[in-house]
């Protein structure tokens, strides 16, 4: 994504997906809002009587419910939700300490969604409220080749997973990281990765899936630039991880629909800062792929962030990796704004943004691959 300046223009509202946790521990609810904070707005209830009220003010998306939520247990609030017309469908995840096996028929009987047995990992939460919210999308991928199918679910687990990677402090291991991106480089090979862009387009996970974008496109561009399969699988993995710092960017200001006032710039900027810290962390992780989510915000012209490094200062990748992520955030579909067409978005990048941001010369070549590409 490129970072949205201040003195732009406000954009238009719309609300990212909301959802609703009930549960008697304050500390847990606290916990899974921090944990969702990048990806949903989370409203929390301690029992069943205060979260009735909130909930048909404020209907949500997706309901995480804990089976011993008071005053009547878990399954009979939902019992009683599943009796208004406005919660019918509304999916829900059932909290419990006890195993899913033991609570299938209840689970059944009242229509609920999905089971998070506790204490659960962040990945475990994001992967089961992700996967209601995208049950359409993702379940359309099996219908995929298995080339394409695999470079979507191997490299969404990635994604899920970089959220306990971070709070463990463990190291990312980039053998599972390229080993998840091989399958997207095989398909730019075989000029067969248009199912690809097709299949995130309508993601929920907007960091996923404008990550998977940049990866996609990234490596097409060094495919077109005649670079070698090992290189470009360089490329894919760092497409997917130049923003992985975002996971800490409240989403009050990563999905903000209006302009940022200069404190939320401040904390939208300060990803490229995290990003580098979580991946100079990791194990193996090639120089490249730090370069990529180091500086692809830097410009030119020195008016960059977060180093202002300018002209020889910046790695051609990086300068390759800029063009494709402002490309991308330009033409991606966003909850506030419709998806740009292409040729809009390379006017804007050519005529707008001018010589002092993109390199010219990788413009050029960025323009002719996206035409023989015909995306």
């Amino acid at each position: 994504m490129a970072i949205t300046n201040p003195a732009q223009v406000a954009r238009p509202l719309h609300q990212v997906a909301l959802v609703a946790v009930v549960d008697g521990n304050a500390n847990l609810r606290s916990l899974v809002a921090d944990a969702l904070v990048s990806f949903y707005r989370v409203n929390d209830y301690s029992d069943a009587t205060r979260a009735i009220h909130g909930l048909r003010t404020a209907p949500p998306n997706v309901l995480l419910i804990d089976e011993e939520t008071a005053p009547h247990g878990g399954f009979e609030f939902v019992k009683a939700l599943r009796q208004e017309s406005v919660f019918a469908e509304t999916p829900i995840i059932i909290t419990s300490k006890r195993s899913q096996a033991s609570l299938a028929a209840e689970m059944k009987d009242c229509g609920v969604h999905g089971y998070l047995g506790k204490p659960y990992r962040r990945s475990a939460l994001i992967s089961a409220i992700t996967a209601l919210q995208n049950k359409s999308v993702e379940d359309a991928w099996n219908d995929l080749p298995e080339t394409q199918r695999a470079a979507l679910k191997g490299t969404v687990e990635i994604f899920n997973n970089i959220s306990d990677v971070i709070s463990s402090g463990e190291p990312l291991p980039f053998g599972v990281v390229s080993d998840a991106c091989m399958p997207l480089v095989e398909a730019v090979n075989k000029n067969d990765f248009k199912s690809i862009l097709n299949g995130v387009k309508d993601h929920d996970n907007y960091s996923y899936a404008h990550s998977m974008r940049v990866a996609t496109l990234l490596t097409l561009f060094g495919h077109a630039v005649g670079l070698k399969q090992e290189d470009q699988l360089v490329l894919a993995s760092g497409g997917l991880l130049h923003d992985a710092g975002k996971i800490s960017i409240p989403h009050e200001v990563l999905n903000k629909p209006g302009k940022l006032d200069e404190a939320e710039f401040t904390v939208m900027k300060s990803h490229v800062t995290e990003t580098i810290k979580f991946l100079n962390a990791g194990d193996n992780i090639p120089k490249p792929v730090i370069i990529i989510g180091a500086q692809h915000h830097e410009k030119l012209n020195g008016t960059g962030n977060p180093f202002g490094l300018k002209g020889a200062e910046l790695n051609e990748l990086a300068r390759m990796a800029a063009i494709v992520d402002v490309f991308s955030a330009l033409t991606d579909r966003r909850v506030y704004k419709p998806a740009m067409p292409a040729e809009k978005a390379l006017s804007i990048m050519t005529d707008d943004m001018g010589p002092g941001h993109l390199d010219q010369h990788f413009l050029k070549l960025f323009k002719q691959m996206l035409l023989d590409a015909v995306i």
